[in-house]
């Protein structure tokens, strides 16, 4: 799907409630690249209005009457596929259901705000997800299909030394969920520390760390503060809160910082970066996957000036080719490489770079 120039992005907004299609269009008809062309209050009149209204992007309740919108969602993209962005309070409450709906092929999931009109309050945000919807790249061309059913362990495994400073951070945002349930349960345990920063809602960040746990031969978790990053391991940054690192009594630990967001998103993956090129240097090994917008590419840059490996994801494989291709513009990729081999070459730089400390 390319979007014409000359018209702004249409929506369709299916919810129960009046109230939250009305609040749901206020929000995004502030932005001027937005035109919300109907709504529906439940799947079969959706049904019936993508037929006719032939919108760009939905946004999709999941408790609905008749049919519930996890259901609509795997009948749409078998048979209609379209960018969904979930905007649900299942999503807050207990987000397997929003792990469940980015599996079944929405494109993201927002966390319903308590209170049926502080919808608005999701603003901007709800926005800019909706028009990174709109670039997924899953609907413009065939991707690659990968499958990943359980821990992967590759054939090498790197000798990691103790106290040894290497280390690896991935970044990620929409559709990054997913890739890294192609990318993480590749990995070894042997593996140097790993964070992990994705944009994510503070309501599911835990959630998708047990579920990435549940695939993986590494113990993922979710970043407390002070944590200590030990080989084998992977942080994933809380939602709404940034993750950098810094290397102390000859351990990396986590920090969870409360500033400001960066470039919109809180957590940022240019604050995960940075620090790593700061406390790492030239045994940092970072990777950047799917996303919309430009975070990242300055963190990227510093690692790379830095002398660490530097990896992106190639277009053919993201949903939004938005975060790697800024880091690719800015001179900061050593490599780019679709979703499928990038954990062979995250492995491949983390035994360059031991196989280097060993010999000197």
């Amino acid at each position: 799907m390319t979007l014409r120039p000359d018209r702004r992005l249409r929506v369709l907004v299916i919810d129960d409630s009046a109230l939250v299609r009305r609040a749901i269009t206020d929000a995004l008809a502030a932005d001027p690249e937005i035109e919300v062309v109907g709504s529906a209050c439940d799947a079969f009149v959706a049904r019936e209005k993508i037929a006719r209204l032939e919108p760009d992007v939905l946004t999709l309740d999941l408790e609905m009457p008749r049919m519930d919108g996890l259901t609509f969602l795997r009948i749409l993209m078998r048979h209609h596929p379209l960018p969904v962005v979930v905007v649900s309070s299942l999503a807050q409450a207990g987000s397997q259901a929003a792990l469940d709906a980015l599996e079944a092929g929405a494109v993201d999931v927002l966390a319903k705000p308590d209170g049926t009109m502080s919808i608005g309050t999701l603003g901007e945000r709800l926005a800019f997800h909706v028009k990174a919807a709109a670039q997924s790249v899953r609907f413009r061309q065939r991707r690659p299909e990968v499958t990943v059913t359980g821990p992967v362990t590759p054939a090498v495994a790197p000798a990691v030394r103790a106290g040894g400073r290497q280390l690896i951070v991935i970044g990620g945002s929409t559709g990054g969920i997913e890739a890294l349930r192609t990318v993480l349960p590749r990995f070894p345990r042997g593996l140097p520390p790993i964070a992990v920063v994705q944009h994510i809602s503070a309501a599911f960040s835990r959630a998708v760390a047990e579920r990435l746990d549940a695939l993986c031969s590494l113990d993922v978790r979710e970043a407390a503060e002070g944590d200590v990053l030990r080989p084998g391991t992977c942080l994933i940054a809380p939602g709404d809160t940034h993750l950098a690192v810094e290397f102390v009594a000859g351990a990396y630990r986590a920090r969870l910082l409360e500033t400001p967001p960066l470039h919109h998103c809180r957590p940022a993956v240019d604050v995960l970066f940075r620090s790593a090129a700061e406390a790492g240097g030239d045994q940092v090994v970072a990777a950047l996957l799917t996303g919309m917008g430009s975070d990242g590419a300055l963190g990227m840059r510093a690692i790379h000036a830095a002398g660490g490996a530097t990896i992106a994801e190639h277009e053919s494989t993201c949903v939004v080719y938005g975060m790697p291709r800024a880091a690719i513009e800015a001179g900061a990729v050593e490599r780019v490489l679709p979703l499928p081999t990038i954990a062979d070459a995250i492995i491949d730089a983390v035994v360059h770079r031991s196989r280097r400390e060993r010999h000197g």
